[in-house]
């Protein structure tokens, strides 16, 4: 069995003296490991760095095989740009938000919002909000999508400012009054195309952030790496975190 196809590196490790597993997410092929021989050299370790754009072939005796990897590089992220600390945090993070996917799953739409998303990681406070973008998008692939369109109480879509932690439905600013230590703010830059400020970002950063524990990392045992916290730490100059009872 052989097929090629465009992905982006979310991480690799050696396997025995040489060779090295590449994980990649790909266009057609969704997240994919294959084995690189010869990728643990030095030689090859550049081209098999987290972010970069490569076209990878794939081949294996059978479907359920590992395979190897054949690589070519597409696009290569300088070493000036990894030395930003909110950007190995954010690539770090990109890469374990991939891993929730089930292997093997075509995800196209996560592999272009992936590439778009490092595309945009050299502004710190631009990255931070579209890294809640991602985050946003992510929740909808998975499956627990936030409903931000209408309010839970009224089923009105005007002064959407509030979310439901327990429903993670858009909640008004009339209906929310009763609750508003209970509830998380609602960014306008989550529903329109405005600049957020720094308290916008955090704010959204604190959604997204709750949502993905309670509904994805919890019910599979896991939690955030420290890498989420550093890139929007890293970011934006603050801790992000925000308790909801």
């Amino acid at each position: 069995m052989e097929w090629t196809d465009d992905g982006i590196v979310l991480g690799m490790r050696r396997h025995g003296e040489a060779n090295a597993i590449l994980e990649v997410m790909t266009q057609g092929h969704g997240r994919h490991l294959g084995l690189v021989r010869g990728g643990g050299g030095s030689r090859m370790r550049p081209l098999l760095q987290p972010g970069n754009t490569v076209q990878v072939t794939w081949r294996a005796r059978l479907d359920e095989h590992l395979g190897n990897y054949t690589v070519e590089p597409l696009r290569l992220h300088g070493a000036s740009q990894l030395a930003a600390s909110h950007v190995v945090y954010g690539v770090t993070h990109l890469a374990a938000l991939c891993r929730l996917l089930p292997e093997r799953d075509p995800h196209p739409d996560v592999h272009d919002w992936l590439a778009a998303m490092l595309e945009r990681l050299d502004d710190p406070a631009s990255a931070a909000a579209e890294m809640v973008h991602f985050e946003l998008r992510m929740l909808a692939e998975l499956g627990f999508g936030l409903d931000l369109e209408s309010c839970a109480a009224t089923g009105t879509a005007d002064n959407l400012d509030y979310v439901s932690p327990r429903s993670g439905r858009a909640v008004s600013r009339l209906a929310a009054e009763p609750w508003l230590d209970r509830l998380f703010r609602l960014p306008a830059f989550l529903a329109n195309q405005v600049t957020p400020s720094l308290d916008d970002i955090a704010d959204g950063s604190a959604l997204t952030g709750f949502f993905l524990a309670r509904r994805v990392l919890e019910p599979r045992g896991l939690i955030f790496s420290d890498a989420r916290e550093g890139f929007f730490t890293a970011a934006l100059g603050r801790r992000t975190q925000r308790a909801v009872s």
